[in-house]
């Protein structure tokens, strides 16, 4: 599974289904392809390079933008999935068939799916490399490849999947682990891990802990349940506000927070799990367990590194405000591959494509982009099977909340929103180019536009 294939670990689009574009009313008429194209041409108008969120809600705004069969998708993957929903998978609050469906449905008709993986980028010349030596040359080119997950950079895994009472909410192929060991536990240990990388959704690691929490309270096991969260951070979450609420829930669940903690192997056949202390570098310590979740290391996705589009550590390297490459003015980026310093999440993602719309507008009118990105991003904190805190914040970690409450307290409003509203939107607006986000309430209350 390609990490294009897969869409951004939060289920954080920006709520409010009364301030979607007037667009979305059309959506209906968008079609569908029925099946799945080599490269028809080698040479595309728009080129978008990545099947995942960022890649097909672009390639739907482009198609409207320069016209049918003039946008290409290079994606490998037949199928796409809403792994925000991926956190209730491992919950057993969701089925896992319910986050996919077939790469071929949700590209937009006229739109052309290149079925390959790409392998070089050549900005200098307009072109990238394919599989197989495929060339396909570009007047425009959005990257949206994702992040890639890096199981192996753990030792032990990913072989020590094959065992039980392990799993991870973020493979496909472990997240329904997750359910089964959350379900088997009986006693001792429940270690929940947060890598020493960026992630998709800082806030997704912690979701699983606290449901489990709730489960094993539901069925009478929480007494005989050590629940520890061990994170590489020296803070719970990023932003103070949603940090001391989250802080506040530990300590009446009774959770043990280890800081500075990075695992580094599993050895899986004697339930033991090594973190390494990163404030005393190469010391170690070892914790049995009864349960593990693995959050793995991630990065930039191999052909991004050490290319001439990427920056020194191989993210795309755009301008933080318009998403445009900051050396190659037709090169724009989106999504978790880029170097937007601001979480990664779907929710940034519809906020980020609203404005590379407009940017990639004027840029084809010869015009300065205008429109400016603040680094929204969110990320609906599951803190139960009713309840969440919904975060919303911007680039400098200050919350940029929608509605006209505090979000830092559990609602099970916000539990529903993100369990059975979010996913309708994504399916039916995001990925079909109609919504970018909409303003926050407070903000359109402070202009006088009730």
């Amino acid at each position: 599974m390609s990490a294009a294939g897969v869409v951004s670990s939060c289920s954080c689009l920006r709520p409010g289904v009364w301030l979607l574009k007037p667009g979305m009313q059309k959506m209906s008429s968008f079609g569908f392809h029925t099946a799945a194209r080599c490269a028809a041409k080698d040479y595309y108008e728009v080129l978008v390079l990545g099947g995942g969120t960022g890649g097909i809600t672009m390639s739907a705004r482009m198609k409207r933008r320069v016209g049918a069969g003039n946008v290409a998708v290079v994606e490998p993957s037949k199928t796409h999935y809403y792994q925000p929903l991926w956190t209730l998978v491992g919950g057993g609050a969701k089925q896992l068939a319910t986050s996919a469906r077939p790469t071929e449905s949700v590209m937009p008709k006229g739109v052309e799916w290149i079925k390959s993986r790409v392998t070089a980028l050549d900005p200098d010349k307009n072109c990238v490399w394919l599989e197989n030596d495929i060339k396909i040359s570009y007047k425009y080119l959005i990257i949206a490849l994702g992040i890639s997950l890096h199981y192996e950079k753990i030792k032990g895994l990913p072989e020590g999947f094959h065992h039980p009472k392990i799993g991870s909410n973020y493979s496909v192929h472990t997240v329904e682990k997750t359910w089964k060991a959350l379900q088997d536990f009986k006693e001792g240990n429940a270690i929940f891990t947060f890598p020493n990388t960026p992630v998709k959704c800082a806030g997704a690691p912690q979701k699983i802990m606290y449901l489990s929490e709730a489960y094993w309270r539901k069925t009478g096991r929480r007494s005989k349940a050590n629940i520890m969260f061990n994170t590489s951070l020296g803070v719970i979450f990023g932003v103070k506000k949603y940090a001391d609420a989250l802080l506040e829930i530990i300590k009446e669940r009774n959770i043990a927070v280890n800081y500075k903690r990075n695992l580094v192997e599993v050895r899986a056949d004697k339930q033991e799990a090594v973190f390494e202390n990163l404030d005393k570098p190469g010391v170690t310590e070892v914790h049995q367990y009864e349960m593990l979740h693995v959050t793995p290391p991630m990065g930039p996705p191999d052909v991004l590194i050490n290319s001439p589009v990427s920056d020194a550590i191989g993210w795309v390297d755009v301008d933080k405000e318009t998403l445009q490459h900051k050396k190659y003015p037709n090169v724009f980026g989106i999504g978790d591959c880029t170097n937007l310093p601001t979480s990664k999440t779907a929710a940034a993602v519809a906020a980020q494509s609203g404005v590379l719309d407009k940017t990639i507008s004027l840029v084809m009118k010869n015009q300065l982009p205008t429109k400016k990105y603040d680094g929204y991003t969110s990320c609906p904190l599951v803190t139960g099977y009713n309840k969440v805190i919904l975060a919303e914040f911007d680039y400098d970690a200050q919350p940029l909340e929608t509605f006209p409450i505090d979000q830092s307290k559990e609602r099970v409003t916000m539990y529903h929103m993100k369990a059975d509203m979010m996913p309708f939107l994504y399916w039916n607006a995001l990925l079909k180019g109609y919504w970018g986000g909409p303003a926050p309430v407070r903000k359109l209350m402070h202009l006088g536009l009730k």
